[in-house]
């Protein structure tokens, strides 16, 4: 494996490539709503979504009696204590950053938090809706920085653009379940592919790609946010794309490489504007 390709894949296991994608489409949304996003407010979101996804990892390596089966969660068992002391010191950031956000996001950021909450409350019984509860607090939380602050009017290609990001965000968790569904077995994991069967997730994956795509032409029939919705689409061609050779890129573990990549697309309207 090259150098840089070992720098990614190291990002990689530190989640700060999904960091990267979640600031991307942060920024691509406040360039769609028209609004502008304060320093801070990029930074909270930075920190909290690394925290989040550290926090999940090392609780699942915690859990492991012996070697993890996945590159990911024996990386946090090997490095468990360096990064319980690096979150610590990513949430004490987080909460400085949040006190200079505007008040608008903090209070639907707090409202956020209590939902958060009440899923933690009862996710022992709904594990098989993970993935689904995964991509609308990510979704919100991209939408956070800019919603709340936004004075358009928001006519129905902004709803589908939401809907069509979403679809894109759930999709990509449930490709990342199926093509994990072994390792999840083994360390007894769960997720919705091992409550619902390969047969299923199989096709509820194409029925939400093949959904997103089929959005983004109806999209591109209104012209109303054409470029960002073809944007969107092109997120979800690849991630049609990535799913299609699935075979070819399972045993390489390419696909968690290319899928949180994904995310990282929009930058493309980012340097068009």
């Amino acid at each position: 494996m090259s150098s840089p390709m070992r720098i990614y894949r190291l990002m990689n296991l530190l989640s700060l490539d999904v960091v990267a994608g979640a600031v991307v489409c942060a920024l691509f949304f406040a360039r769609v709503f028209e609004v502008s996003i304060r320093p801070f407010g990029l930074i909270a979101l930075a920190l909290t979504v690394w925290i989040i996804y550290t926090a999940d990892h090392l609780r699942d390596a915690k859990k492991l009696t012996g070697q993890a089966s996945t590159e990911r969660h024996r990386f946090h068992q090997v490095h468990y204590r360096k990064l319980i002391i690096l979150t610590t010191i990513a949430l004490c950031l987080d909460v400085i950053a949040i006190l200079f956000i505007k008040q608008q996001v903090l209070e639907w950021g707090v409202a956020l938090s209590l939902v958060v909450f009440a899923y933690l409350l009862v996710q022992g019984s709904l594990k098989f809706l993970k993935e689904l509860f995964i991509a609308i607090l990510y979704t919100c939380g991209i939408l956070l920085l800019s919603l709340p602050v936004s004075n358009l009017k928001f006519d129905p290609p902004y709803y589908l653009l939401v809907i069509q990001f979403f679809i894109a965000a759930l999709a990509n968790l449930l490709m990342f379940s199926w093509f994990d569904r072994e390792f999840d077995r083994q360390d007894k994991r769960h997720s919705f592919v091992t409550k619902t069967g390969e047969v299923t997730t199989r096709r509820v994956v194409w029925f939400l790609l093949l959904l997103l795509l089929a959005l983004t032409l109806i999209q591109s029939l209104t012209a109303t946010l054409l470029i960002p919705s073809l944007i969107v689409g092109c997120m979800g061609l690849m991630l049609l794309m990535i799913f299609v050779y699935r075979e070819s890129l399972a045993n390489r573990d390419y696909y968690r490489l290319l899928g949180d990549a994904v995310f990282l697309v929009p930058v493309i309207y980012l340097l068009l504007k």
